[in-house]
């Protein structure tokens, strides 16, 4: 469990505690309720990562709800959105294992993160991690409800592949931009996990594919 379900969650059943001593059981229903939710909606499960080479992997649970070509730094690039709701777990996980070339957030709305418009106009961190010598770009986009968005890693730091950096709190959305060379493996409509499901296949450089091998065989 992240750690900011214990904070919000055992405080919850705290009040309860104290509502059910100073008055009665009845006022302290819906606090118990909101701590066991708090409890439940900061869930960590572990994930099975893929190990295939080029795999990107999706930062978040949820439904993808776009793939499509647009247009990023002058360059058409391939994008997946992944909408999370209040339901999903909120963990978010890198795409690929590389180094974190550039952490940019920046400020805007918290409009309905399933708008097309919220990629561009709502609060967002925008992280860059390059590796297996390719860039992948993956945004963490505030939503209506979504008001924080925690990100506990700095450039430079070296990522593994599904590997935790940090979360959404309470429904937002996840964008992950890559080449036009990309294999894309999911679609409009399908259901995602952090870290364990492969959102695209990207080509592997023939040096990075021959050091993946050897630390394969290396195990």
């Amino acid at each position: 469990m992240v750690r900011d379900g214990y904070f919000y969650g055992v405080g919850c059943l705290l009040a309860a505690i104290v509502l059910t001593w100073l008055t009665a059981w009845p006022y302290a229903v819906p606090a118990a309720f909101l701590g066991a939710f708090f409890l439940w909606f900061f869930r960590d499960p572990e994930r099975q990562i893929p190990q295939t080479a080029g795999a990107v992997v999706s930062p978040g649970d949820g439904k993808v709800t776009d793939v499509s070509v647009i247009t990023a730094g002058g360059n058409p690039r391939n994008r997946i959105s992944i909408f999370l709701s209040v339901f999903d777990v909120h963990v978010n996980r890198s795409p690929i294992a590389g180094v974190i070339r550039e952490v940019r957030y920046q400020r805007g709305k918290f409009l309905n993160a399933m708008g097309a418009n919220s990629a561009e106009e709502n609060e967002q961190n925008i992280v860059t991690v390059e590796g297996e010598g390719r860039t992948v770009v993956f945004k963490q986009i505030a939503g209506l409800i979504a008001r924080r968005i925690v990100f506990d890693r700095k450039v430079g730091d070296r990522v593994a592949r599904g590997e935790r950096i940090g979360l959404i709190k309470f429904g937002s959305r996840v964008d992950v931009l890559l080449d036009r060379e990309a294999s894309i493996q999911v679609k409009v409509g399908d259901r995602v996990k952090g870290g364990a499901s492969v959102l695209a296949l990207l080509p592997v450089a023939p040096v990075a594919e021959a050091i993946l091998t050897g630390q394969r065989e290396a195990r």
